[in-house]
């Protein structure tokens, strides 16, 4: 028997989102952060550093599969972020900034990444048991209005959600990981109506996972999507749309995938696992679940709710898709950021299920509901841009005082700059959210979408505030550039500098920020400088400290500064 769908859903509440309004939107969520902003310390600076490595000259192939970054090699198995933006090195032209022309491309993944989660919700929707409930006299949701509703709903969760900005953002192997997850998805989504685009997105989307360091995932993903299609064929399931040996057919071919996926991520020797077991410190249980709070919000809230109001579908024995798939690649992705060292890059993953789980929720929400997200959404915002324009205002007049005063703290020898263009651009996004705010506040008719369009736009509005007008503060805050300045004001532009127990990122940002030509300690080059981290110990019979340059925004963070001495 089939259960009764808890959403009722008219055919006026699925109206369409304009496409040049959710166009724009996403416009103005990706260019900010891939445009204008210098390499960020991090991952994002090392990321660089390998790719320029290996676009630098003939480089052999076997440097390809083995790259190496001051003769360190990479910590993570992310070769495909250094193949594809070393490839964009070597074909940009010679104007275009290195930084710029390696994030390019990976614009163009996170554009990928968003219409994967919108068709993936898109194709959820569409099927039989997610529908809405049948009026009596008609007058319900027709089923491709309603699923293109559920999808906008999706895709504004999806950009609604505040850990997805900067990861999402960054020239490493993290936003592959994201795409070709999110590929998966799609494809395991639209296996019953296509055939041709979720083939090629499964094989992209697991490749992509492999070679960006995620092998493990990308056979849990092929083998939950074989189970979940044996489980269209047992005896208790009601067919639904799928039949039975299309079902079969397709969860024997995925499992197949995940052979090969197996067999791939074991020929270029990324199957390394690296967990970390939370067992061992208790404080990791707290800290992790601040970070689900905040990584995973808005989302987390409406796919809870999504999962009480669906509940009996997803303990029923007939297969729903829209509620197991995106739980499925949920449950992975958290429990792998939970045994797992880098925790937020990992639960990165579980944005665009957790986005799905959200849209499910918007046609079973009351108005009362829907009203306190509108409310709780638009004052706290308001309220963020608001404080991102005072302090941007104080930065630049003086007034009010306490606010620079606090910059000035916090980034010692910032100095601030005017820019009429970011101003510009600040002052239309702004405007635009007044008059979104203004038209959500007025008499429209209802749509199931409507809920989710101020978490969206207000999340775009925040981030593209902060790289806007924040810009430079942001840059000198967390770039290595003021201090490779430094470094450079001291010892010049040598033929060559020794380094020692520097990290990767340092390595990195000396050979981009300051072009210096880097040499590891014991080698046989005669190099008048020496560069070290605080830990590491010189023979102070060869070299005299000069001195050491800390970042101006990290005191503990510095740079020692050796000069060979004289025999």
């Amino acid at each position: 028997m089939n259960l009764p769908s808890p959403a009722i859903v008219p055919q006026s509440a699925v109206r369409r989102l304009p496409r040049w309004a959710l166009l724009l939107l996403c416009l103005a969520y990706i260019v900010p952060g891939f445009v204008g902003r210098s390499p960020w310390r991090g991952d994002d600076m090392t990321a660089l550093g390998y790719m320029q490595a290996l676009a630098q000259g003939d480089t052999p192939w076997s440097a390809w599969l083995a790259p190496l970054l001051g003769g360190l090699a990479p910590e993570a198995d992310g070769l495909l972020a250094y193949w594809i933006g070393a490839a964009a090195l070597k074909i940009a032209p010679a104007a275009l900034a290195p930084e710029l022309a390696v994030r390019l491309p990976f614009a163009g993944v996170l554009a990928l990444t968003l219409w994967a989660a919108w068709y993936g919700v898109y194709y959820l929707a569409l099927s039989p048991r997610a529908q809405p409930v049948a009026f009596a006299f008609g007058g319900e949701a027709q089923p491709r209005d309603y699923a293109r509703a559920i999808a906008d709903g999706g895709l504004l969760a999806l950009l609604a959600c505040l850990g997805l900005a900067q990861p999402a953002h960054e020239t490493t192997a993290y936003l592959l990981q994201l795409c070709g997850a999110t590929l998966v998805f799609f494809a395991l989504a639209a296996l019953p109506y296509k055939t041709l685009a979720p083939s090629l997105a499964l094989v992209a989307g697991l490749t992509g996972l492999v070679l960006s360091g995620a092998p493990t995932l990308a056979v849990l993903y092929s083998v939950g999507g074989a189970a979940l299609c044996w489980w269209g064929t047992s005896p208790g399931a009601i067919k639904g749309d799928m039949a039975t040996h299309f079902l079969r057919r397709a969860g024997w071919g995925l499992l197949l995938a995940a052979l090969a996926t197996a067999a791939l991520a074991w020929q270029v020797n990324v199957w390394r696992w690296r967990v970390v077991w939370p067992y061992a410190d208790p404080q990791h249980w707290g800290s992790f679940s601040r970070l689900l709070l905040w990584f995973t919000w808005p989302s987390w809230p409406l796919a809870l709710w999504t999962l009480w109001r669906w509940r009996k579908h997803i303990t029923s024995r007939q297969m729903h898709r829209h509620l197991l798939l995106p739980l499925w690649f949920a449950l992975l992705a958290i429990g792998s950021a939970f045994s797992t060292s880098a925790s937020d890059r990992s639960l990165l993953l579980s944005l665009p299920a957790l986005a799905t789980l959200a849209a499910f929720a918007l046609p079973t929400l009351s108005r009362s509901v829907s009203a306190l997200i509108d409310w709780f959404t638009l004052l706290f915002f308001s309220i963020s841009a608001l404080a991102i324009w005072v302090i941007w205002i104080s930065t630049q007049t003086g007034i009010p005082a306490k606010p620079a005063a606090n910059v000035d703290k916090l980034a010692r020898g910032f100095v601030p700059s005017f820019s009429p263009w970011m101003l510009g651009l600040a002052l239309a996004a702004t405007v635009a959210w007044c008059a979104l705010v203004a038209w959500r506040t007025g008499r429209h008719r209802a749509a199931i979408w409507k809920s989710l369009v101020l978490p969206a736009s207000g999340a775009t509005l925040g981030w593209l505030l902060l790289l806007t007008l924040w810009l430079p503060m942001l840059d000198y805050a967390r770039s290595d550039a003021p201090q490779v300045r430094a470094v450079v004001a001291v010892i010049g532009q040598p033929n060559c500098v020794l380094i020692d127990g520097l990290s990767r990122n340092q390595i990195a940002a000396l050979q981009h920020h300051g072009a210096l030509r880097l040499e590891m300690a014991g080698s046989r080059a005669n190099c008048p400088w020496l560069l070290t981290s605080a830990s590491t110990r010189v023979d102070l019979q060869r070299w005299s400290l000069q001195t050491q340059v800390a970042r101006p925004t990290d005191k503990a963070d510095f740079i020692r500064i050796y000069r060979r001495n004289a025999n």
